[in-house]
């Protein structure tokens, strides 16, 4: 579980909670701080697994290693489209200036 985490552990902090659901079930719960409040809160979209301890051991490595890799693309895909944006009202004010 924790090899999962490094990749987004490199970028911030992140809360895990573990829970008892039931008798037979548990939730554990990754949620990924926010850097600053003016990042966009779609990065700090939390994690929920719901299952019974073997469940937990046999799929939550896998499920959490998606969800590290969903997330990074999400933050390339965030600050891509940022470049892009200030790349184009740069180049829409120096077309303003002339």
């Amino acid at each position: 579980m924790f090899t999962e985490l490094i990749p987004l552990l490199a970028e911030r902090t992140v809360l895990i909670t573990v829970a008892r659901e039931s008798d037979t079930t548990i939730r554990a719960t990754v949620v990924p701080k926010r850097n600053s409040e003016s990042e966009n809160a779609a990065l700090s979209t939390p994690l929920s697994f719901v299952g019974t301890p073997e469940e937990l051991d046999r799929d939550f490595g896998r499920t959490l290693a998606e969800y590290v890799e969903a997330h990074q693309r999400l933050g390339s895909t965030l600050a891509q489209a940022k470049a892009e944006m200030e790349a184009a009202a740069k180049a829409a004010q120096e077309e303003a200036k002339r």
